[in-house]
C-alpha cells in the first residue's frame, strides 16, 4: 500500500502530498474537510441502519488545518481550528482524495495570485 512521504500546507488552502511511488498532489483544505470519515460527518451505522449524519453547517475555522498526527502505520488524524479531531484518514482514503480532488497547475497558480 502507497503512503506519503510528505503532507505540507503549500498556502492556508492548500495541502500538497508526495507519496511512496513519485505520486504528487495538492488539494483544496476544504475537501479533506468535507471527505472527513468521522461518524459525525458521515452517519454512524447501529444495527444495519445508517443513522444521520451531523447537518453540515459553517463554522469559523472549519477549513483551517491546524495539524496532521500520524496514527499508527495507517493514517493520520486531522484537527481543524474549529475544534474538530474525530476523523482518522487511512493512507487508502487520503490517497483517494488526492487522486479525485487534484488540483489542476493552472487552478494552483490562480491560487497562489489571489492569495498574494
Amino acid at each position: 500500500m502507497e503512503r506519503p512521504t510528505s503532507l505540507k500546507r503549500r498556502n492556508p488552502v492548500v495541502l500538497e502530498s508526495t507519496w511512496t511511488d513519485g505520486f504528487v498532489s495538492a488539494i483544496l483544505l476544504s475537501d479533506l474537510r468535507d471527505a472527513c470519515p468521522c461518524a459525525f460527518c458521515t452517519g454512524e451505522e447501529i444495527m444495519g441502519q445508517k443513522v444521520f449524519a451531523g447537518i453540515k453547517t459553517f463554522s469559523p475555522g472549519m477549513n483551517e488545518l491546524e495539524s496532521l498526527t500520524p496514527v499508527g502505520n495507517y493514517g493520520v488524524q486531522a484537527r481543524w481550528k474549529d475544534g474538530h479531531d474525530t476523523g482518522i484518514y487511512t493512507w487508502e482514503l487520503l490517497r483517494s482524495i488526492f487522486e479525485g480532488k487534484r488540483l489542476s497547475e493552472e487552478t494552483l497558480a490562480e491560487i497562489e495570485r489571489q492569495i498574494g
